[in-house]
């Protein structure tokens, strides 16, 4: 039997690029959907993106950002202003990891153990580079999955390591790569193996900016990354 799943990661509180995401996820009819975090921390209409999240019914797992929305920051203020009761307290206590469909899928936002960390590349203070593959084995072998989902990175990625599928998954909102379009990765159980299609979907940046202007502090940096995907 066929098993489908859907994949966010890194919303970042765009709700217009979250609209359009979901359309195109919903089209696909996906069993699961699972929500790697970083779902709030930004500005084009933030509460109405945590609204749609949370109706999705999703396996969720905490981001490297929420944790910092208890801070006394302009924009984690104006966010937590935002945001329903009770949004922080569950933004805030989502576990490390989480597991899906039969235990196969392992979900992180970074890596398995700090949302902040990196699976398919290596940060050194410049550019992302490419992980060995004895060193990402390692980190992978340990978990026993046959997916390993993450985010983090804003940057789309797969391999394989032995008969594991490890998915960098690409961010809904605030690209890097120059094209603004929102990201999603499908992944589908076929005959006993997985595979994956990483989606991208444009939608109104145009809009998301107003409503940044309209409504958000210091709104200069976002919607300039917004409308240019970089």
């Amino acid at each position: 039997m066929t098993v489908r799943v859907a994949v966010l990661s890194d919303v970042h509180g765009n709700a217009f690029a979250l609209d359009a995401v979901l359309r195109d996820v919903h089209a696909c009819s996906p069993d699961v959907t699972v929500n790697l975090g970083d779902g709030v921390t930004g500005r084009a209409d933030p509460a109405r993106a945590y609204e749609l999240q949370r109706a999705l019914g999703a396996v969720e797992v905490l981001g490297s950002a929420e944790p910092h929305l208890t801070r006394d920051d302009a924009l984690n203020t104006w966010l937590r202003a935002q945001l329903p009761e009770g949004a922080l307290e569950h933004l805030t206590t989502l576990p490390l990891t989480a597991r899906a469909v039969d235990d196969e899928l392992l979900a992180c936002h970074g890596s398995p153990l700090d949302p902040a960390g990196h699976l398919l590349w290596v940060w050194r203070r410049g550019p992302y580079e490419a992980r060995s593959a004895p060193d990402l084995r390692a980190l992978v072998a340990p978990l026993a999955a046959r997916v390993v989902l993450c985010g983090h990175t804003h940057r789309e990625g797969v391999t394989r390591i032995d008969d594991t599928l490890v998915v960098n998954v690409g961010a809904v909102s605030l690209q890097v790569d120059g094209d603004p379009r929102a990201r999603w990765a499908l992944l589908e159980r076929r005959e006993g193996r997985w595979w994956v299609e990483l989606r991208r979907v444009p939608y109104d940046v145009e809009a998301a900016a107003r409503w940044v202007r309209a409504h958000a502090p210091d709104p200069d940096e976002e919607t300039q990354v917004l409308l240019t995907g970089a």
